[in-house]
């Protein structure tokens, strides 16, 4: 039967009243052939895994040879409790920590600051002073353990602390493992951590850029965050494209402080959302590193293969949890965890059922982490390389994504860049206006949410939540208190006036922020010295 005669007879039948698009608002066609794939050619559109544009992988063997890196983002409390956490976690088969910080933390402000009451340990670790990271990372071999930090305006000082836990344990800066967030573009743009305005960030983050290249080689030094774009409610393209102009914006700040492109582009990671249009978000992954790719090397004129590598983290879609039908998070996070492998990831987290409520306890992490485990041990699916490459929609989804990334990228340079356009609340208002029309297409049923606008239920949900008693905030404030009491506060005032006097001649941050970590400085102490030099950021009215 040729194309036309079927063409004819499906027009013939009736189909769902639904609008066929994803959540790009990309027409999705009935049917995918060889027609929409005319221009295709593999030796420079896909290639071979491994191989440049790296559309089906970055490593030649992928997860025939190692599987992904299983994470569960996670941390509460006390640095005990997290120490805790983490300890129940590696004993039931995770590979590798991701540490999250309660607000303070975030936010550069001590636990005993007037602004972190009631919000100590709520959602994250409370972490001072290297105290408290010595604590965190008690009993943990960290030569062994790669450790990804969500930590933004205060990374270079968790950083720091990290360095010098591992100095303690025996463990040489140029062994660690692991990776910094340090994704200041994407707070202005979504996620609203901030400290210091846009310009005093960017230096931060070159230096350590310069910091890693030299002294921690094996340490990811930004996680380039698609994740937090999408959260804020982006569609899947402004996840892709808006990440990519920020890790290209990264390049060229590297690149203006007269680092050599391939001294620290191979240390650039990704993280990404996964959502649930299935193939949306797989064609997603194999577009990012196709488009990373061709501009590292034709526009950057990179000569490391390395710096070419979109090598990426994935957590699933927090935003598609539900308080409804809580249960059916399960469900929502394995099909997002398995795109993300069959987008070829290299580290996941899956996120708990309880979610919409609270921090997750042990029993719904562990079922988190046995979703992976499943994935990796029963489906079969990382058995072979890049399963869905060829198939017709998947690449012409691929390209159609490419292609509409680029023209969001000269969006973004007719406003002078990533920076200015941030300025100018360019990216506020395309990620508002997305979020704004989604929830409309809910509330007119255009698009479905099980539980929550389709298949509801009158039900009284009952789930067992992790609960912060409110000793964790009394606790933590006597242990800070303590620090201070038996450090010597001279030799702190000292190395804050240094970092302080770096802050103001363009010397390298880091050096100065170790010296501040190693005599017990607090985390407040030192970014409220750097404010004192950058000022503070105040975004500007956007709507």
């Amino acid at each position: 039967m040729s194309k036309d005669n079927w063409k004819e007879k499906f027009s013939k039948l009736k189909e769902r009243d639904i609008n066929f698009s994803n959540l790009s608002k990309i027409k999705i066609n009935p049917l995918y052939t060889p027609d929409d794939n005319k221009d295709f050619d593999y030796e420079k559109d896909l290639s071979y895994p491994g191989e440049y544009p790296f559309t089906r992988g970055v490593y030649p063997n992928m997860y025939r040879g190692r599987l992904w890196t299983m994470r569960q983002f996670s941390g509460f409390g006390t640095p005990k409790d997290t120490n805790n956490r983490y300890k129940y976690l590696l004993k039931h088969g995770q590979t590798g920590l991701s540490v999250a910080f309660d607000f303070p933390t975030l936010y550069g402000k001590d636990s005993d600051d007037p602004m972190s009451l009631g919000e100590v340990g709520k959602c994250g670790v409370a972490i001072d002073t290297l105290r408290d990271m010595e604590i965190l990372f008690d009993g943990i071999p960290l030569e062994k353990i790669s450790t990804s930090m969500t930590i933004n305006p205060p990374a270079a000082m968790l950083l720091a602390m990290y360095i010098v836990v591992g100095e303690k344990q025996g463990v040489p800066k140029e062994v660690l493992t692991g990776t910094i967030q340090n994704d200041m573009l994407k707070e202005y743009q979504a996620q609203k951590t901030w400290i210091y305005p846009p310009e005093p960030s960017m230096r931060i983050i070159t230096d350590i850029l310069e910091y890693c290249s030299e002294n921690v080689p094996k340490w990811n030094t930004i996680s380039i965050s698609g994740y937090h774009i999408r959260e804020a409610g982006s569609t899947a393209l402004q996840e892709l494209a808006f990440t990519l102009a920020n890790g290209f914006t990264y390049v060229d700040y590297g690149i203006n402080k007269g680092l050599p492109v391939d001294t620290f582009a191979p240390r650039l990671s990704f993280f990404f959302n996964s959502h649930l249009d299935f193939f949306e978000e797989i064609a997603k992954y194999r577009a990012a590193r196709r488009i990373w790719a061709k501009l590292m090397k034709d526009k950057y004129h990179a000569q490391d293969p390395k710096s070419y590598l979109v090598r990426f983290h994935t957590q699933t879609a927090g935003c598609s949890l539900t308080a409804q039908q809580p249960e059916n998070n399960i469900i929502r996070t394995a099909f997002q965890g398995l795109a993300a492998v069959l987008g070829g990831t290299q580290s996941l987290h899956t996120n708990s059922m309880d979610e919409t409520y609270a921090l997750p306890t042990e029993k719904a992490v562990k079922i988190a982490l046995r979703t992976q485990q499943l994935i990796a041990y029963e489906t079969g699916v990382p058995n072979t390389i890049d399963p869905l490459g060829g198939s017709y929609y998947v690449e012409a989804l691929t390209d159609e994504l490419e292609k509409l990334t680029y023209e969001y990228f000269d969006k973004i340079e007719t406003l002078g860049g990533v920076v200015p356009a941030i300025e100018k609340g360019f990216f506020q208002r395309e990620i508002s206006r997305s979020a704004y029309e989604y929830q409309k297409a809910l509330e007119k049923k255009e698009k479905y949410h099980v539980g929550v606008n389709i298949f509801e239920e009158k039900e009284n949900v009952e789930i067992e939540l992790l609960k912060i008693p409110e000793e964790v905030e009394i606790d933590q404030n006597k242990s800070l208190k303590n620090v201070k009491q038996e450090r010597n506060n001279s030799k702190v005032k000292s190395t804050l006036i240094h970092l302080r006097n770096a802050a103001e001649n363009g010397e390298n941050l880091m050096p100065r922020i170790l010296d501040c970590v190693r005599e017990y400085a607090t985390l407040g102490e030192m970014c409220g010295t750097l404010k004192e030099v950058f000022g503070i950021y105040k975004e500007p009215i956007i709507f």
